[in-house]
């Protein structure tokens, strides 16, 4: 058996890579002897790809009215696709089947993820090909254009679709209101094996605060809604107060050029401005690589971040998190794992509400993360989903010339 999955394996984001390669490895136990190959969205092929206009490209959209900014990126992206096409096609025609997932690829993001899928399921439909649809997010707001190029889904020949929890199936039900309620399949992140990256040793708690570019938060949560740390002077008072309260500080991103950028800010502020405890306060570099991203993740006593996959993964490896509000992902996930007591919530995001919720985490011990029902959902959704490719695979397929 042959199977391709899309989804954004090779982001600069680390998160993606980090489930995408879980989801490869997890299937494989799965499927023994099957050829799984995961396709990047954008056409990446290896990780630490430098794409150094980004954060002008943001700043440019940023100012542009919605409309604008969905036809500016339809007609970049709609170039990149086209070079695409043949390579997606054939890799599509030798496949049994093809999955759509993990990650929060059902979502608008001016018409980026809705063109990019909207390729992949034409071509599964020219093809015959069988799709699945596995533990995605899904944004509650689609433009109009949005809907209709998702909606090639209803020409695919679905054989299963999950999100990866509550507000993403509540999201999904208001925009296919006709479709049975899809199952939920928790992020493929939450199977990581704790003992192979945890390891911690320090004498006081170790916070690291995850820094996330105000420029995307922002861009995303919209102009009325407030975000936590919006500032660099936000991430320089929260670590001033946790040193304070006695604990040491790690300031890393997830590996996006645009955070690290922001992340020197904060390190160059840092070195202007002598306070006690300054010495306890580091700076990581960029993490290539998911294993590195992990292994950084893996040192850490609390994670306190806007970042869904540096909450995730820390979860994952029994390291307490503690959730910045901007997107409802965030809030869904701390509420799908029963804690909510920390997650802070945008209206609330001030320092003191976010340094109160990582003290009170630091003592926790990270042994109850391990026994969450949801890790072993995530484990059985994958599993669920290997049946299904298997009896997919049994049924009579359309000839293709």
């Amino acid at each position: 058996m042959r199977i391709v999955i899309f989804n954004v394996r090779y982001s600069p984001n680390l998160g993606d890579g980090i489930l995408a390669e879980c989801l490869e490895r997890q299937l494989g136990f799965a499927l023994p002897g099957a050829e799984i190959e995961t396709l990047d969205l954008a056409g990446r092929t290896s990780y630490g790809a430098e794409d150094t206009g980004r954060s002008q490209a943001l700043r440019l959209l940023q100012t542009m009215p919605p409309p604008l900014r969905r036809m500016v990126v339809e007609r970049v992206i709609g170039s990149r696709l086209s070079a695409l096409r043949d390579i997606w096609r054939q890799k599509i025609a030798g496949a049994d089947a093809v999955i759509i997932g993990g990650g929060n690829l059902f979502q608008d993001d001016d018409l980026n993820f809705p063109l990019k899928i909207a390729q992949v399921l034409e071509l599964c439909c020219e093809e015959g090909r069988p799709v699945a649809v596995h533990a995605v997010g899904v944004g509650r707001h689609w433009s109009r254009r949005a809907a209709m190029l998702f909606e090639t889904l209803r020409r695919c020949r679905l054989i299963r679709v999950t999100v990866r929890d509550p507000g993403a199936r509540q999201n999904w039900k208001e925009h296919f209101p006709d479709w049975p309620s899809p199952g939920i399949a928790p992020d493929p992140a939450l199977t990581l094996a704790p003992a192979r990256y945890a390891v911690r040793t320090h004498v006081r708690p170790l916070v690291g605060l995850c820094v996330t570019n105000p420029l995307v938060l922002k861009r995303h949560a919209g102009p009325r809604r407030d975000v936590p740390l919006a500032t660099v002077a936000d991430y320089f008072a929260l670590a001033d107060t946790l040193l304070g309260a006695g604990c040491d500080v790690l300031f890393f991103t997830n590996g996006a050029v645009e955070d690290q950028a922001c992340l020197e800010q904060i390190e160059n502020k840092h070195a202007q401005t002598e306070v006690a405890g300054s010495a306890r306060c580091r700076f990581a570099r960029r993490p290539r690589t998911p294993q590195e991203l992990m292994a950084l993740i893996g040192t850490l006593d609390v994670v306190a971040a806007h970042r869904l996959h540096a909450c995730i993964t820390a979860y994952a490896l029994g390291i307490p998190p503690v959730g910045l509000g901007w997107d409802e992902k965030v809030e869904s996930f701390f509420r799908m794992i029963d804690r909510e007591p920390f997650f802070v919530p945008a209206h609330r995001g001030g320092v003191g509400n976010i340094s109160e919720r990582v003290l009170a985490v630091s003592g926790q011990k990270g042994d109850a993360l391990f026994r969450h029902h949801c890790k072993e959902k995530a484990r059985e959704a994958i599993e669920c989903l290997a049946e299904e490719l298997k009896r997919s695979s049994r049924r009579p397929q359309r000839e293709t010339a």
